[in-house]
């Protein structure tokens, strides 16, 4: 029997409530109280953790992230970091003479927006090909969108002057017709079937290091897109990942969002027909006690506010005709969904611009299954009759407002000043009563919570700008932020009743942080980290 008292604590239960201490026993809160309750109750047999005063709150579950690809980001340059596309070539020439034997290389995380005025160029084959002409290279803006690939890359996916179109996506041609090496949407995601695959050994470091830098942020849950046949090498990203969980070695809760190439492929997922797919994970699974388990039909209906593939009701102030990238028909988007509402499973939806988010909520309508909690990833352009609607069609919003640091800097000149006024809308969603999850999408950007929180508490980029907060009507308090991260991210997933409380009945899943993140300044939030955190009852992180 495991049993654990955590006390000397300021425990958050819910709003306007906290205890001293807890006991848990056997991965479940066992009872919150006074430490001398707790103590008492937890008997000589219970392990005892001083938290010295510090603050224990839920730990956090991010509604939408990529694990795997996280993992394998964390073996690379992380392009974030590089001040202008030369930077990036230099920094990618190093690593490869760091790393000879390497088959091929992607890295991301650029964004042309950051870079110095005079240095805003997006890139090309000709740039990658100062990389490498001997291996695939590619290098994938920040957003995931959009990016450049070298010459051999393009050469390996056949794309040339004669073949260059992809459904959903863009192919972008230089002067000559030539196809110039940058692809949009649908395009840039085709890469990642023409770059070698890590071996089993490799990817299982992947997953575990993406695991444990996840533990050590004081993530308990990641739902995460990962796997299914949209996504290439998805049978090794399956098998490895449940033999971490089988092995007893996971660190973090896993909740599957699941893709597929064709709608086919997901119905002969449902009824169990698919070969590689019966194989590879059966449909709704559930392992390992709720540590692993198959969650939604992950769908994606349009791009990115960065790259302009948003899809907009309104054309682009700063790219007029542009109204974004429709990246699924409505005909092919409903035959999923009805595929799924007749197997009485959730789906959820990557959509930015306000005619996506539109288009797609009142497809889900036409289903009736309001009790499946259709979700809506990012939602980030929105007017409140928008926000109001989904409410009314009981939807979900996954929401991401780590994406302010950068989409503040640019939305006024994309949508306008009266649209981004109601967009990012977080506070006005959560009092309108609809339920909004928090997550990180990384890698997009880094797994950092407390970076997440300070942008929704605060709405200032991460340098402290603007003051006051980026239209600051929409700031929510300390408290709705997270349990945003917590409550509405475990709702999200339909595990509201075990996960996202510290209360009887609920998983021991815990971080102890270093700082009172009720109390502290708004500038310390930032750098608040755990101390210790606690998934099901076990110790995944100690400072």
């Amino acid at each position: 029997m495991s049993k654990t008292v955590l006390y000397n604590a300021k425990v958050y239960v819910e709003k306007g409530v906290y205890a001293d201490a807890l006991l848990q026993e056997n991965g479940w809160i066992k009872a919150v109280g006074t430490d001398g309750e707790m103590l008492a109750l937890g008997g000589y047999e219970a392990e005892k953790i001083d938290c010295k005063g510090r603050t224990v709150i839920p730990g956090f579950n991010d509604s939408h992230m990529h694990l795997i690809n996280l993992g394998k980001q964390m073996m690379v340059p992380n392009l974030a970091k590089c001040r202008d596309l030369e930077d990036i070539i230099q920094t990618c020439k190093k690593y490869l003479d760091e790393h000879p034997n390497c088959k091929g290389l992607q890295c991301q995380g650029w964004r042309e927006d950051d870079w110095p005025e005079g240095h805003r160029r997006l890139p090309d084959k000709h740039d990658l090909d100062r990389i490498s002409t001997k291996i695939p290279v590619a290098i994938v803006r920040g957003c995931e969108h959009a990016g450049a690939v070298n010459s051999v890359l393009l050469a390996n996916m056949g794309l040339d002057k004669d073949y260059h179109t992809i459904d959903g996506g863009e192919v972008v041609r230089g002067e000559d017709g030539e196809p110039n090496g940058y692809l949009k949407e649908a395009a840039i995601r085709a890469i990642y079937g023409f770059i070698p695959n890590l071996s089993d050994e490799e990817l299982e470091e992947a997953i575990l290091t993406a695991m444990r830098c996840c533990a050590s942020w004081g993530m308990t849950t990641v739902q995460s897109m990962d796997l299914g046949t949209y996504l290439p090498n998805w049978t090794p990203n399956y098998r490895v990942l449940k033999g971490i969980y089988e092995k007893g070695e996971d660190l973090v809760r896993y909740t599957a969002q699941t893709s597929f190439a064709t709608v086919e492929d997901f119905k002969a997922y449902v009824d169990g027909s698919y070969g590689e797919t019966t194989d590879g994970f059966p449909f709704k699974e559930v392992v390992c006690d709720d540590r692993m388990h198959m969650g939604p039909l992950k769908l994606l209906r349009d791009g990115a506010l960065g790259a302009r593939t948003a899809m907009m009701r309104q054309e682009y102030c700063d790219d007029p005709g542009n109204y974004g990238i429709d990246s699924m028909s409505d005909e092919s988007y409903e035959s999923y969904i009805n595929a799924a509402a007749a197997a009485d499973l959730q789906v959820v939806t990557h959509c930015i611009g306000d005619e996506a988010i539109e288009r797609c909520t009142k497809s889900w309508n036409k289903t009736g299954r309001k009790d499946l909690r259709f979700g809506v990833v990012h939602a980030q352009i929105t007017d409140v009759p928008l926000l109001q609607f989904l409410k009314d069609s009981g939807c979900v919003i996954a929401y991401q407002p780590i994406f302010l640091d950068s989409d503040m800097h640019a939305v006024e000149s994309r949508c306008g000043k009266e649209l981004s006024a109601t967009s990012y809308a977080f506070k006005t969603a959560h009092e309108l009563g609809l339920a909004c999850a928090y997550g990180t999408d990384a890698p997009v950007v880094d797994p950092n919570p407390f970076d997440n929180l300070y942008s929704a508490i605060t709405r200032k980029d991460l340098k402290g700008w603007p003051e006051g907060g980026w239209n600051p009507q929409e700031c929510v308090d300390r408290e709705t932020a997270i349990d945003c991260y917590t409550v509405d991210s475990a709702y999200f997933e339909f595990r509201e009743n075990v996960k996202g409380r510290l209360k009887p009945g609920f998983y021991a899943d815990l971080t102890v942080l270093d700082k009172d993140i009720f109390t502290c300044g708004e500038d310390e939030l930032r750098g608040i980290r755990p101390v210790l955190t606690m998934c099901a009852g076990k110790i995944t992180f100690r400072k």
